[in-house]
């Protein structure tokens, strides 16, 4: 029987979930004409996908509709299909027309109006860390290593940047690269990273970062369709193993004026003053802004000293320990480096948190400390990240330039449905504590 054409329409929930619907694709200039309504409480749902009472979008709404606008620009094949089916993104609004606060694109969108009215456009680049795990993975206790990796290999210390690894794996990752290139997402350098099927993809700079975040979130659809299809699992979970390298998300930014100039390049290495206001903003609000950076329990294991994930509130030039990078580059190019965020946090929130706070520090004239030079996890004077979820959850939930920068609605909701999740994941009795105690107390 032959299939019939279909449409996926989706938008990303909160926690960076695609949640939406699949039509037949003859309904398709209807949606774009029209519009389609879902409820607004699903993109405040737990990780579980359970509603969260306490977000204020359930019970006290009604459970109201919103109206999902679509986004045509977006509209691409889904490349590991036959060729007639298509995908597009939406966007959320309250029934009213108005922005609905809770939906990331939103704001992410509020952020750039905001450097619109500056003269300013945000240059941004997405660095994305995943793992590839054999396909059986999904019915086991823990995940096992692809049966690509050589057993030997798989039993020696990690092999990063091993051309071998990419060579085992040449097929799955051209597939990956040719199915975004299909979609129109320009993807750069691939590397072996450090843990065994551990794997980076850059990519390309874009001047419009809503594309880019769009672009973040189908990479991380394809990756995964294209493992499933290559009997493998790809995880974006930010660490997989506790003695292993963690994965992470980092973003590049410049900012470039009316005239396409960049503002952070005076001409030296050190770039400009508005660099180190960007640099000085960044490092205010991050602090506040680590629950979207490190938004789950398993998150918190990637952020440790002596592993290249940054664990103080600092900066640096050259520096792949610090929190805040300025790459070694070309003036024309010069550009920070936001390397906090696991693989697992919305790219949206991502980049909202981190061009709201770099705007701010541009705002408000701020300095940044001295760049830091050496390893940060031996420097014992400079303030901590947050390196428990509970905290961070308690320092976003009381944060007024988290309101600020990023709206009362997104606080309000975001810290319920983490309080949820955190309060589910604290009933759970590990196998970890049953090995310790049960025979012992």
């Amino acid at each position: 029987m032959q299939r019939l054409a279909e449409v996926d329409i989706f938008l990303t929930d909160l926690n960076g979930i695609l949640r939406g619907k699949r039509l037949p694709l003859v309904l398709l200039e209807k949606v774009l004409k029209e519009g389609y309504k879902m409820p607004r409480s699903v993109l405040g749902v737990d990780i579980w996908g359970d509603d969260v009472a306490a977000n204020g979008l359930v019970f006290e709404t009604g459970d109201s509709d919103g109206i999902c606008q679509p986004l045509p620009q977006t509209l691409s094949p889904i490349p590991w299909l036959d060729g007639k089916h298509q995908q597009m993104l939406v966007t959320m609004f309250n029934p009213d027309g108005s922005p609905f606060g809770a939906d990331p694109r939103q704001i992410l969108q509020a952020v750039l109006q905001r450097y619109a009215k500056h003269g300013l456009t945000p240059v941004v680049a997405v660095e994305l860390e995943f793992y590839l795990f054999d396909a059986n993975s999904t019915h086991q206790e823990y995940p096992t290593l692809s049966p690509l990796m050589p057993r030997s290999h798989a039993s020696q210390p990690p092999d990063s940047y091993a051309m071998h690894d990419l060579d085992n794996f040449r097929a799955l990752l051209g597939d990956i690269r040719s199915a975004c290139e299909q979609q129109g997402i320009v993807t750069g350098p691939v590397i072996a990273e450090f843990g065994e099927g551990q794997f980076e993809m850059n990519l390309a700079h874009e001047a419009d970062a809503l594309a880019a975040a769009d672009h973040a979130i189908l990479f991380k659809r394809t990756v995964k369709a294209i493992a499933q299809q290559h009997q493998h699992l790809a995880s974006f979970m930010p660490k997989p193993f506790g003695d292993k390298s963690g994965s992470g998300f980092h973003l590049h930014f410049s900012l470039l004026d009316a005239a396409g100039n960049n503002i952070f390049d005076n001409g030296t290495p050190q770039g400009s003053e508005k660099l180190t206001q960007a640099v000085a903003g960044v490092l205010n609000a991050m602090q506040d802004s680590m629950l979207i950076f490190a938004p789950s329990l398993n998150a918190y294991r990637r952020l440790l000293p002596d592993s290249l994930a940054p664990v103080a509130l600092n900066w640096g030039y050259e520096n792949r320990t610090v929190a805040v990078r300025i790459p070694d580059s070309p003036n024309e190019a010069r550009r920070i480096e936001h390397r906090v965020a696991g693989a697992d946090a919305n790219p949206y929130l991502v980049l909202a948190a981190i061009l709201a706070a770099a705007l701010h520090g541009i705002e408000q004239q701020l300095t940044p400390p001295p760049a830091y030079q050496g390893d940060t996890a031996q420097d014992t004077t400079t303030q901590r990240l947050p390196s428990q979820w509970l905290e961070a959850i308690q320092t976003f939930e009381t944060s007024s330039l988290m309101r600020e920068l990023l709206g009362d609605e997104f606080v309000r909701v975001f810290t319920a449905i983490k309080r949820q999740e955190f309060a589910k994941l604290a009933r759970r009795v590990s196998d970890a504590e049953y090995q310790t105690y049960l025979g012992v107390l």
